[in-house]
């Protein structure tokens, strides 16, 4: 008879005798408790070589706050590119000939377009007196026997219609009315703002696979070396009927350990960063009449931050649990 059945036998009769199985709060406070205990060794063992987890956090930490402090650089910029496009305005010059009664009435059938918000009139003698005041050259208008300047209608197109594309087509609508001479709007810049910036939001998701990807093989290759330096205390587990999630969860716990501390390292640079920058780029801002500034994380973005921190670093070390653990069987000692 084996020694198995010999163990099967045995505990029949202590079955019958009485013996009850354990309740299911019973088995889920004791699974808890497991874990907590393994989680806090795992943290336990990281605080013992101070300098080599500090050092692990450090580059996972810059890993993330690069990429995350770039599309922070990214969305301020497509908010202040928002912000130019609702100021986009429509300036319609109207041909010499058109008289101000003219003038008056197209501006009132523009307003009556269903994207347009307002049309203002500037009258061609209201633009003189302005161009006069502030040109500085007073003197020489004076020698005009004419006023050179047209009637100028600022259109000013509703929410939906202020984009590239809405005030682009916008234009072209208003350059088909007889009273329109030329029509003046500055987009150029703006698509060619939005195209850079498309090509910058793509460049950093790239930048971000690839840091997550270095994040992960960093992680795997801590746990590695941590696999190696305990190598006979699993053969023991494995030995005395340690099962693979036995063996597997302390290491497990130490990759999610490692990335918490990563993404604090993290959100602590992107939030130093942000306060040392601002100073300089409001200031810079300011020179341009911009109001531009940079912005930190929010507290769901500092939470988000830590959750893919624990992600990538749990990720790393079921990778390199799954490789290297396996690896590791009790025959090695029958063997020795």
């Amino acid at each position: 008879m084996s020694g198995r059945q010999h163990r099967q036998q045995s505990d029949r009769p202590g079955r019958g005798a009485g013996q009850s199985r354990p309740s299911l709060g019973a088995l889920l406070a004791s699974y808890r408790a497991h874990h907590l205990k393994v989680a806090r060794d795992s943290a336990r063992r990281l605080l013992r070589t101070p300098v080599a987890s500090a050092m692990t956090w450090a580059v996972m930490g810059i890993a993330l706050a690069l990429p995350m402090g770039l599309l922070l650089l990214l969305t301020s910029l497509q908010g202040v590119s928002a912000g130019w496009e609702s100021a986009a305005r429509v300036t319609v010059y109207l041909a010499d000939s058109v008289s101000g009664d003219e003038a008056a009435r197209l501006q009132a059938t523009l307003r009556e377009r269903p994207d347009v918000a307002d049309v203002a009139l500037i009258h061609r003698d209201e633009a003189l007196a302005e161009f006069r005041a502030s040109s500085g050259l007073a003197d020489a208008l004076d020698y005009l026997d004419d006023n050179p300047l047209p009637h100028t209608l600022l259109v000013t197109p509703v929410d939906e219609a202020r984009t590239a594309m809405g005030v682009d087509r916008l234009s072209g609508d208003l350059g088909g009315y007889e009273e329109v001479a030329r029509v003046q709007v500055d987009m150029g810049w703006l698509q060619r703002l939005a195209a850079m910036t498309d090509l910058i939001a793509r460049a950093v998701w790239v930048l971000t696979g690839l840091l997550a990807a270095a994040v992960i093989l960093v992680i795997g290759n801590t746990i590695r070396l941590a696999i190696e330096n305990r190598r006979d205390e699993i053969l023991v587990a494995k030995l005395v009927g340690g099962t693979d999630a036995f063996v597997r969860r302390p290491f497990l716990y130490t990759g999610i350990w490692y990335g918490l501390g990563g993404g604090v390292v993290a959100v602590v640079i992107l939030q130093l960063s942000v306060w040392w920058l601002n100073g300089p780029v409001r200031d810079l801002a300011m020179l341009y009449n911009s109001n531009f500034e940079l912005h930190g994380l929010p507290a769901d973005g500092m939470l988000g931050l830590l959750l893919v921190a624990v992600s990538l670093g749990w990720l790393g070390a079921w990778l390199a649990v799954r490789r290297h653990l396996d690896a590791i069987e009790p025959g090695e000692i029958a063997g020795s």
